[in-house]
């Protein structure tokens, strides 16, 4: 990219394109579930186990992402980091869809894991950091709409390759690998972060992306504040700094949030979606094509989200979004409890969860998690809360195929609306608002809250 004026959309929408591979690795797995079942000979109850952890090992990887994401990108840049999960995507993808035994299979799995780990938190950190501060939630939520774009053309790819006979499940792996280059090669077209430059001392370096972002002399007003920020030592840098009494409390609402987000089931139901309608009474064609219609209203809610989270604010749209999701997944745990399965009750409410989701835990969760942090922390902190999230996500995924077999799947989902009635009381007592306010006067009111 030229130095001149720096075209910030351009800069989160290339930066964003890891979410979409991410949401793509995640949820391709939904198409390739009853194959690998049978190319694996996965039966019985230790075939339910194995099958939960092949699809939950892109979790297993996340988690080991997510705790050296963070600090190879204070040490390495926030960039360097993200080009390293390009290359972990396009080797994933070969490696799966190559697969010849089991083992190989998960290993491959949890390569993309790694690359997982690392795009989900950089990416909306690395946004967070350059976009200016009326724009940033949109901005950030970028990542969150890229994520579900990757996950509803994950559902469209599958039904497309459907027909390709006994290897389909190779191809549906094996097409990630051309987003994943055009990532890779388009990410060095942007700059680093100039928040990071700071922190390593390249003032000047910093003061140039600065003013590419907001001209000269809003750059020196933000090249000052933030070097207020830095200058203030009001905790240690990097984890050590998180268990300085003063972060607690921030901790609480990122690992609250974390927690949450994937304990309320969003995973579980979309790597196993055309499993979920299959059980409802659907034949396997029918339960593709209602992946894609959920695929499509998951990135329409996005825009909604994306639209209002500047306006609204975070926590109006995390109330109202996960009372919707309560509702609904109470709605599928009453259609999955009578004797007769009622399908389209079913497929409407799943609906109604991803939309609810769409407009609240999924794009804000990030959104504030690349907020709320001090600027020596964030990385650290972020590392931390995303770990905890990918653990409650793969581990929520590997007992999944158990849970409906032991619970059913009316208290499974029971369980689950439970446990989103817990996340609207938490949001509602704990979760602050941030819209409008720099990085450095959300660092400078949450640390003396």
């Amino acid at each position: 990219m030229s130095q001149g004026k720096l075209n910030i959309g351009f800069v989160a929408l290339t930066v964003a394109i890891g979410g979409f591979l991410l949401g793509f690795d995640a949820t391709v797995i939904s198409g390739v579930v009853p194959f690998i079942k049978e190319y694996f000979s996965l039966s019985g109850a230790s075939g339910d186990l194995k099958l939960g952890f092949a699809v939950s090992s892109l979790g297993w990887g996340a988690m080991a992402g997510n705790a050296i994401a963070g600090p190879l990108s204070d040490r390495f840049g926030r960039r360097r980091v993200l080009l390293g999960t390009a290359l972990l995507f396009v080797m994933s993808s070969l490696l799966a869809a190559s697969a010849t035994s089991f083992p190989s299979f998960v290993a491959a799995r949890i390569v993309g894991g790694l690359a997982v780990g690392g795009a989900i938190l950089i990416a909306p950190v690395y946004i967070a950091e350059i976009a200016p501060a009326d724009k940033r939630g949109s901005l950030v939520s970028l990542n969150q709409l890229m994520i579900v774009i990757g996950i509803s053309a994950s559902f469209f790819s599958n039904y497309f390759l459907l027909d390709l006979g006994e290897h389909n499940w190779r191809y549906m792996l094996g097409v990630q690998m051309v987003p994943a280059l055009a990532y890779f090669t388009l990410l060095w077209f942007v700059p680093e972060s100039p928040r990071w430059l700071l922190l390593k001392g390249q003032n000047e370096a910093a003061l140039a992306v600065l003013r590419r972002v907001a001209g000269e002399q809003q750059a020196q007003e933000n090249l000052e504040q933030i070097q207020r920020s830095l200058t203030m030592k009001a905790v240690s840098r990097g984890f050590r700094g998180l268990f300085d009494t003063r972060v607690r409390k921030i901790m609480i609402i990122a690992l609250g949030l974390a927690f949450f987000q994937q304990i309320t089931g969003i995973n579980a139901i979309f790597y196993y979606l055309p499993t979920i309608f299959t059980q409802a009474g659907g034949g396997v064609d029918d339960a593709f094509r209602q992946a894609v219609m959920v695929g499509v209203v998951n990135v329409a809610m996005t825009f909604v989200a994306i639209w209002l989270i500047d306006k609204l604010g975070r926590k109006p749209l995390l109330i109202v979004g996960i009372a919707g999701m309560a509702l609904s997944l109470f709605a599928i745990s009453w259609a999955f409890s009578q004797e007769s399965y009622n399908a389209r009750l079913v497929l409407i409410a799943i609906i109604g969860f991803v939309a609810s989701f769409a407009i609240s835990l999924g794009p804000v969760m990030w959104v504030l998690l690349s907020e709320i942090f001090p600027n020596e922390q964030r990385a650290a902190a972020i590392s931390v809360a995303g770990f905890s999230n990918a653990l409650v996500s793969a581990t929520v995924t590997m007992i999944f195929p158990w849970a409906l077999s032991t619970l059913g799947s009316g208290g499974t989902f029971l369980a689950f609306a439970l446990f989103a009635t817990a996340a609207l009381l938490f949001v509602v007592l704990l979760v602050p608002e941030t819209k409008g306010r720099t990085l450095e006067q959300l660092e400078s009111d949450l640390m003396t809250a």
